[in-house]
């Protein structure tokens, strides 16, 4: 389907804005935690703390140089689970017994097979932890992997890494990591690379990274900067063609009439297992379409999804970025604020402004538009494996591109419960 050039006036309302256990070793919010008082441990013949008198496990022992190993075992009156002396016997179901490095068998949300997490300074009761068994207390500093990535690298797995996932492993192995990464089109198919596909360093003078020195750059347009080589030069550049939608998709927004066919559909899937101390994960996304405002809610809403397998409770079809209205990233999002203000549009009052568009080319040829930074967020189970799709399509038509930045990919491992959610962030980088 073809578009007209339309004006379209009175659509703001669809903007809307958008266990405690018993006595004894247990684990809550990432961290290891003893709920009752047990007497100091001594060693034992392998340095591991002794058991203390109840509840709580002894306090650490020391290992044949010196350092320190861990607390001991749970003192049996207490009535709590115990801790085997056997160095090979996975005592608390982590994957993970003392001989493969296990560093605290007592609890399962230490091992080599979580992440660090920081001891938060302003809670009084944290203790710090070796959450990874690095032998290193709170070693929770970035790790940039993305320094050197080239913005026509062809590499999913460096895709990957512009999202700041650094670590890679396979099915074999018992630690968290990326298994798999392919550049795909929007069903999941193998997509071949253009350039639909960039890495970055900035998006504009205004526009920055959010972790490490790249962020992924999908766009159903060409995902280039003006002054980059293959820049598009204009509002609308294909190089894919025509594409299947997954199940489920496009997404209509209520009141707004929607197409079915979508073109110039990329996207970065990725097949990740969580670290053992996980509940959940996020990542941050700007998203900019040249359709703004002409064409809002229109059939030719180009969108953003963040495809989730299996799917995660509270997402809609799979995908977990939308706003607090349920509607998708498109130019009907409510986060949609960065933009310059047109007397023709006053329903589109743009608090963000025209800045974070300057050198981007949205805005150059025509008017157009973009949302502030946001966070999604979602739920995992401690050692799962998911599959994320990050992918952007034309919908209705190959015109009008859009855009999307990801970043900041990061695991949450302290505790609490985490629900699927999309919000703006406070302080961008």
């Amino acid at each position: 389907m073809k578009r007209s050039h339309l004006v379209l006036f009175g659509l703001a309302a669809v903007l809307g804005v958008a266990a405690a256990g018993s006595a004894g070793c247990q684990a809550t919010g990432g961290r290891s935690v003893f709920d009752s008082d047990g007497g100091s441990g001594g060693e034992d013949s392998s340095g591991k703390g002794g058991s203390g008198a109840t509840g709580q496990g002894g306090d650490g022992g020391s290992d044949s140089v010196g350092a320190f190993v861990g607390p001991g075992a749970s003192g049996s009156g207490g009535g709590g689970a115990q801790c085997s002396n056997d160095q090979n016997v996975d005592d608390d179901g982590d994957g993970f017994s003392e001989a493969a490095g296990d560093c605290n068998d007592c609890d399962p949300n230490v091992s080599p097979g979580s992440i660090e997490v920081a001891t938060n300074p302003d809670d009084p009761m944290a203790t710090p932890a070796d959450e990874d068994c690095d032998m290193v207390v709170d070693n929770v500093a970035p790790v940039s992997c993305d320094d050197n990535i080239a913005l026509t690298d062809s590499n999913p797995e460096n895709g990957a890494r512009a999202l700041d996932l650094c670590q890679f492993i396979t099915p074999a192995d018992k630690k968290w990591g990326v298994l798999s990464a392919q550049y795909v089109r929007a069903n999941g198919s193998p997509a071949t690379y253009t350039q639909h596909i960039g890495i970055q360093s900035n998006f504009g003078p205004n526009v920055n990274v959010q972790k490490g020195t790249r962020m992924l750059t999908l766009s159903s347009g060409y995902a280039r900067l003006p002054n980059q080589p293959g820049a598009c030069g204009g509002l609308s550049c294909s190089q894919i063609g025509a594409g299947t939608a997954p199940a489920g998709f496009p997404q209509d927004v209520p009141g707004c009439a929607g197409e079915t066919d979508i073109n110039d559909d990329v996207g970065l899937e990725l097949k990740i297992r969580s670290p053992k101390n996980a509940t959940g994960y996020k990542f941050k996304f700007k998203f900019y379409s040249m359709e703004f405002p002409e064409y809002v809610c229109t059939a030719f809403n180009d969108q953003f999804i963040a495809l989730v397998s299996p799917a995660p409770q509270g997402s809609i079809n799979g995908n977990i970025s939308f706003d607090k209205n349920t509607n998708p990233v498109s130019v009907n999002i409510a986060y949609f604020d960065v933009c310059a203000y047109d007397p023709i549009y006053p329903q589109f009052t743009c608090p963000s402004g025209p800045g974070e568009m300057e050198g981007t080319g949205f805005g150059t040829w025509d008017e157009a538009g973009g949302t502030s930074w946001l966070q999604t967020q979602a739920p995992i189970k401690g050692g799962d494996e998911v599959t994320i799709r990050w992918a952007i399509w034309d919908t209705g038509d190959d015109a009008w591109d859009s855009t999307v930045l990801v970043d900041g990919f990061e695991w949450v491992a302290n505790g609490g419960t985490v629900v699927v959610g999309t919000d703006p962030i406070e302080d961008p980088k």
